[in-house]
């Protein structure tokens, strides 16, 4: 991944800065507008995969990118930016940023790049506010006057194959009383390009919206054009380092396909263990539109995915209107009690 030479953000007719154009899917020149190709590597190939076995040597070759790494004072993120985008706030927590050294990480093979516009993710943060329930009526004035950033995140995708061999507890009604039985048995299953966060600043928030929206099939090389005006997290984690922030939810899915498997109900307990073998990994940067806004003295953020739009977010509730709902709530209980009573004196 090497660093971006400006002059290859340059228009070739005016020689002004050139920004990646999402509606355009090219670049676009900030001074005359005229739009460019991004030429992409037809050698190179996001769909490639490398192994990893955590028993045999492996080594993970970091480059030096040679950009300037912007470091968040209050969440300690680190971004770099590439072409004409700079900011002073964090894309993550909008917290103040400092100038830090340079940027030295993984090479991320592949990407896809933003398929939504600014002004698409700030209009989908708004729609998504409007459709909150119980949401203050002033709420959506917060949220226009927030400030929307668009930022490349890092991910992994895992392939693995599991062999498990697992016990489960279960209840079962045995005349009056309940009674515990076990069950034991074996299954195979496999993952196939499993999402993973590949930063510790990559919120639950993020993460959850991105998985709804993430297709293998759209990723293209690794290519700086299509970050020219965004900022990036670049990949700092090492494979052993990801599968071990994967664990807690690989171990919900395989727990999950556990009890399908055993065709138990009211299970109390799962024990199991797995045989993992044929991991398979690549890194990847995906697209987030983030709107940072402040309801009082709370700082808060909606999350636009860049690739279909779908939002997600953050958001205060009404006192008042809570109250009320409450309030209507119990008036209903009251009278569908009288009703029931009316008929039963009947």
């Amino acid at each position: 991944m090497d660093a971006v030479i400006q002059s290859d953000l340059q228009c070739p007719d005016c020689a002004g800065q050139c920004a990646y154009s999402p509606g355009d899917r090219a670049l676009r020149c900030l001074s005359c507008s005229n739009v460019h190709t991004i030429a992409v590597d037809p050698e190179a190939d996001p769909d490639k995969e490398f192994h990893y076995h955590p028993d045999l040597p492996h080594t993970e070759q970091s480059v030096v990118t040679g950009d300037q790494t912007h470091a968040c004072e209050t969440c300690g993120g680190e971004v770099v930016f590439t072409g004409p985008a700079l900011s002073e706030r964090c894309p993550y927590c909008d917290g103040a940023l400092v100038l830090a050294g340079e940027d030295q990480s993984y090479t991320t093979l592949g990407m896809i790049p933003f398929a939504r516009t600014e002004t698409t993710g700030r209009e989908n943060a708004l729609a998504w506010i409007a459709g909150r329930w119980a949401a203050p009526s002033n709420l959506g004035d917060h949220v226009a006057r927030g400030r929307l950033t668009g930022i490349y995140v890092p991910f992994w995708t895992f392939d693995s194959k599991e062999a498990i061999d697992y016990m489960v507890t279960y209840r079962v009604k045995q005349g009056d009383n309940w009674v515990s039985r076990t069950y034991r048995s074996a299954m195979k299953t496999q993952f196939d390009d499993l999402l993973v966060p590949a930063s510790p600043h990559v919120t639950p928030l993020i993460r959850d919206g991105i998985l709804h929206d993430f297709d293998p099939d759209s990723l293209v090389p690794y290519t700086p054009g299509f970050l020219a005006g965004f900022a990036a997290e670049r990949h700092h984690q090492s494979v052993k380092d990801g599968l071990r922030a994967n664990a807690a939810d690989k171990d919900l899915l395989l727990r999950n396909r556990i009890k399908r498997h055993s065709g138990k109900s009211k299970i109390t307990q799962i024990s199991y263990k797995t045989d993992t073998t044929g991991i398979r990994y690549r890194r990847v940067l995906l697209p987030v539109w983030m709107l940072h806004y402040s309801y009082g003295d709370a700082p808060m953020k909606v999350v636009v995915c860049g690739l279909h739009g779908r939002a997600f977010g953050e958001r205060p509730f009404s006192s008042a209107k809570l109250f009320g709902f409450s309030a209507l709530l119990a008036l209903g209980a009251i009278v569908l009690g009288w009703f029931w009573g009316a008929a039963g004196i009947l």
